[in-house]
Parts: C-alpha cells; sequence; structure tokens
C-alpha cells in the first residue's frame, strides 16, 4: 500500500494533487469553507472523495477520530494567512492565529511520521512563529526545515512564493531541490484566440490608472507586443509584464488582464479566467471547479496550493521510504 495522508486547510485540493502525484492516498480533509468543501468533491481524483466543512479543527484532533481513520503517515496543511499576508494591507495582524489546533494537535494525536505547512513567507514575521517551531520540535519531537519555494521553480507558470516546513520525527529533512532549469513563461496559461470576449482598452468609462498601466507597457514593448496588465499589487513594475517571464502570483481577487493590438490600429482587452489562472497555478485541464460564480473561483485558486510544488516536497521528504505496510482501513470521508 501507499503511503496514507490528511490535507488540514485544504481548500479546492492543491496540496492532495501533488502529494497523490507523488503516490500518496489521500484519506481525508479538512476545511471550513463549504465551497471548498463541496468543489473538492468534483476535482478530487480519490474514491469517493469529500472534504468536511467544519469551523474548528477538534475531529482531527481526537483520538477517536484517529481510531476510525486508521494508521497516517503524513500530514498536509496550509492554515489561514491573511493575518501573516502582505496582502492583508494595512489590517492589523492577528496575535492568535489557527495553526496550533489544526497542525501540531493532529501531529500529536496521530504520532505520524512527517508533516508539511504551508503558508506565506511573511509568516516567519509572525510573533509565534518561533514559538509554533519549538512546539513541534519540543512536543511533537519533530526535525523542522523551513524552506521558502517559488512555484515557477518546479515547472509552474508563476512567481509563487511561499514558506514550506518540513517536519520529520526521524530525522533532518533534505532542502528540496528544483526540478526546472527553464521557467514556463505566463503565455503558456493562455486559452485559445476566440475562446474568451475581449473589449476595447480605451473606451468610455475607463479609469484613467487602467489607461496608464497600458501605456507604461506601450512605452516598454511598442504597440504592437501583447502583455498582460497587473493589479492590485505594487507598481514597482509599472503595473504590468511580459508574456515571456512567469506570471506574477495569483491572488484572490480579479488581477491579471491580456492587452493586444485589435487589427484596427487600436488595443483591447480582457481579464484572464479561471481556467487559465487554473493552468497558472500548476492544476492539469482535467481539474474542473463546477461550483461558485466567476469571482468565487478565482477566490479558490488564489487560496490554493500549486500541485507540482508539493509533489516534489513530498518526493524528498519520503525519498528512500519503505512503501509497504501491512492491511489498511478503507478510506474515510467525511461530510460536506
Amino acid at each position: 500500500m501507499t503511503l496514507r495522508a490528511i490535507d488540514l486547510f485544504c481548500g479546492i485540493g492543491g496540496n492532495s494533487w501533488g502529494a497523490q502525484q507523488a503516490g500518496v492516498e489521500i484519506v481525508a480533509g479538512f476545511d471550513k469553507w463549504d465551497l471548498a468543501g463541496r468543489s473538492i468533491k468534483t476535482t478530487s481524483r480519490t474514491r469517493g472523495s469529500t472534504r468536511k466543512t467544519c469551523p474548528s479543527f477538534r475531529a482531527p484532533t481526537s483520538n477517536a477520530f484517529s481510531r476510525e481513520i486508521g494508521t497516517i503517515d503524513l500530514i498536509l496543511a496550509s492554515p489561514e494567512c491573511t493575518s501573516h499576508s502582505v496582502a492583508r494591507g494595512g489590517k492589523p495582524k492577528m496575535k492568535k492565529a489557527c495553526v496550533f489546533p489544526g497542525t501540531s494537535g493532529a501531529a500529536e494525536v496521530f504520532q505520524l511520521r512527517w508533516m508539511v505547512i504551508e503558508n506565506v513567507v511573511a509568516m516567519k514575521s509572525w510573533m509565534r512563529y518561533k514559538d509554533f517551531l519549538r512546539v513541534l520540535h519540543e512536543r511533537s519531537h519533530y526535525h523542522c526545515l523551513p524552506q521558502s519555494l517559488t512555484a515557477s521553480d518546479f515547472g509552474v507558470p508563476q512567481r509563487r512564493y511561499r514558506l514550506y516546513i518540513l517536519c520529520d520525527r526521524d530525522q533532518k529533512p533534505e532542502p528540496v531541490i528544483t526540478t526546472v532549469e527553464k521557467q514556463a513563461p505566463a503565455a503558456k496559461v493562455l486559452s485559445p484566440d476566440g475562446q474568451y470576449t475581449f473589449t476595447p482598452l480605451d473606451k468610455p468609462g475607463r479609469a484613467k490608472k487602467t489607461i496608464a498601466r497600458a501605456e507604461r507597457g506601450f512605452a516598454a514593448l511598442g504597440r504592437e507586443t501583447p502583455f498582460l496588465m497587473v493589479y492590485y499589487g505594487t507598481d514597482h513594475a509599472g503595473g504590468w509584464q511580459t508574456l515571456e517571464t512567469p506570471l506574477r502570483t495569483v491572488t484572490t481577487l480579479d488581477r491579471f488582464a491580456l492587452v493586444r493590438p485589435d487589427g484596427n490600429s487600436g488595443h483591447e482587452m480582457r481579464m484572464l479566467q479561471p481556467p487559465e489562472l487554473q493552468a497558472a497555478m500548476g492544476f492539469p485541464p482535467e481539474f474542473k471547479l463546477a461550483h461558485g460564480v466567476r469571482r468565487d473561483k478565482i477566490h479558490l485558486l488564489g487560496n490554493a496550493v500549486c500541485p507540482p510544488v508539493m509533489e516534489a516536497i513530498v518526493r524528498s521528504l519520503t525519498a528512500g521510504q519503505p512503501r509497504e505496510r501491512g492491511e489498511v482501513q478503507e478510506p474515510v470521508y467525511e461530510g460536506g
């Protein structure tokens, strides 16, 4: 049998998809957002898979649940990150975050060997970050290796920079090695011409800041080269990027617009659509978000983890370990 894992704060299952590509069986997952739970029912490749939706994470930290779900080798966890993320703007940081009950508590109950915790890199500035690592080491007996990784170094056409805390009870984890030499460009995620509708760039009511972003792109690339306008971020790059480099970070907001010549001496634009953002996150074409309106799907994708990165992490963390075990209980899938 393969190694078995549970996915905490699973969202639409980016961690699960990556781990499954590395040969791990996802036994169950947990997320408090009902839309995420409904979405993962239709996107998961595991048998009859659903995800438990619950306001707290007491269920997977109970001994009764441990007995029900059977032997677990690995926990994947992507706790809430809005109190750490630079995307929070000027909002005050939370003094207390949900990472403790959702990860260290489950680790103590299951007594499993491995755990991977994903979050924004700014989590390292969290006032309780060092205490969290200390608890994992002293109470749960983990060797921990925090490593910041960029998704574009693993074949994902996006520069998504995230912190991953690799935990192993038996030995110090080895650093994860990047898997590609040449990064995939943003152009790779674009759907074929004609699939989506463009509107004139210069039309009545278009925001002046949007026109200014486009003009900065024209000044750098000329007026015949398509490019992407970038919203909702620092404007140090002029509010645009080329199609020849990986996409900047996908967020929970509608952030990217494709600008191109319209064939009549003018220009047209459209926002990138969920299937394109899905490709930018490293999800395969067979992954389908069937629930929620467009805004919901963008939010779900912006909160997700890039599967190829998690695949590389799990392969590295469990490299050389025996994959055979005795009889295992049937998978448990709850709620939704």
